[in-house]
């Protein structure tokens, strides 16, 4: 499928999804200090793409776009996808959201590491680099000798970034051949399907307004994505990915808005190295795409 490159169209999508996926990462760190189960959270995250994607669709005339023959590829996403799932609410639960959005940032780290290691494809001084500098950024953030933040929220962010990293290789392999909003549903059907298992024993009644934060987290979560997934059709992944540090900013404001905390000198000092490390990959890749046609890619987290 061609592609309609609209450069400036593309990151001004980026920038409204990290709006809306920022949001959605405060709702889960509110509705988490609220008292309501992690995997209840989780469930619910993917059970209202279930009923909202089909329903769009449907009133589009484009239910089409759900067929597939790899439902056993696009389960063993969701598995792989639901651990990085716990792992990234976990970190926005137990971090300050400004330090776990920044350790979301990892992602691009491990994957030129699995790039290397794994995939056994060759990664030249600027990637490792890059790392390198990241990493750095990561000890400064995670304050060791100092007043650390918690050892198992940082953990929990790097985790996430991790298999954040190895869910877009398979996102990757998936799109090649179905279609984007496919790979989004299927990512939520499995997964809801996945928490509707450990489900019975978190549920607890809720006030009208923990519902409303439990739907709100849903809504914003999908169209996150969806724009994602938008901004990948008009624009080079190694362009709009800039964008994704922008997050940055939102979770700050909702720190300072909601929890009245501002974050401490040393996420100033690493988060830089981090945002660096991240757009000499992205500039990399750039320069790589140049000299190699690129895989069809979209990324859908």
């Amino acid at each position: 499928m061609e592609q309609d490159q609209r450069p400036i169209l593309a990151l001004l999508l980026r920038l409204a999804a990290m709006v809306l996926l920022s949001t959605m990462f405060m709702l889960v760190k509110y509705a988490g200090q609220a008292g309501i189960a992690l995997p209840e959270l989780m469930f619910w995250r993917q059970a209202i793409p279930v009923l909202l994607i089909p329903a769009w669709l449907a009133a589009s005339g484009k239910l089409h776009q759900l067929r597939t023959r790899r439902l056993k590829r696009h389960a063993l996403r969701a598995g792989v996808g639901m651990l990085g799932m716990v792992c990234g609410f976990g970190a926005a639960i137990l971090l300050p959201l400004a330090e776990a959005m920044t350790l979301g940032f990892t992602t691009p780290f491990f994957a030129v590491v699995i790039t290397a290691l794994v995939l056994r494809e060759r990664v030249g001084p600027w990637r490792w680099m890059a790392v390198a500098v990241g990493f750095v950024g990561v000890v400064v953030i995670a304050q060791p000798g100092g007043e650390p933040i918690a050892p198992l929220g940082v953990a929990a962010g790097l985790a996430a970034g991790l298999v954040v990293a190895i869910v877009s290789f398979q996102i990757r392999d998936l799109a090649r051949v179905d279609d984007p909003v496919a790979v989004v549903f299927y990512f939520s059907l499995f997964g809801a399907a996945i928490m509707a298992v450990p489900l019975p024993f978190f549920i607890t009644a809720h006030s009208p307004f923990e519902w409303l934060l439990l739907v709100s987290i849903g809504v914003f979560g999908t169209f996150g994505q969806w724009l994602v997934s938008a901004s990948l059709r008009h624009g080079a992944v190694a362009s709009v990915i800039v964008m994704d540090y922008t997050s940055l900013i939102w979770a700050t404001l909702y720190g300072w808005l909601i929890w009245d905390r501002l974050p401490p000198f040393t996420l100033w000092l690493g988060a830089p190295a981090i945002i660096a490390a991240g757009i000499i990959i992205a500039w990399r890749e750039q320069k790589l795409a140049h000299r190699i046609p690129p895989a069809a890619a979209i990324e859908a987290d």
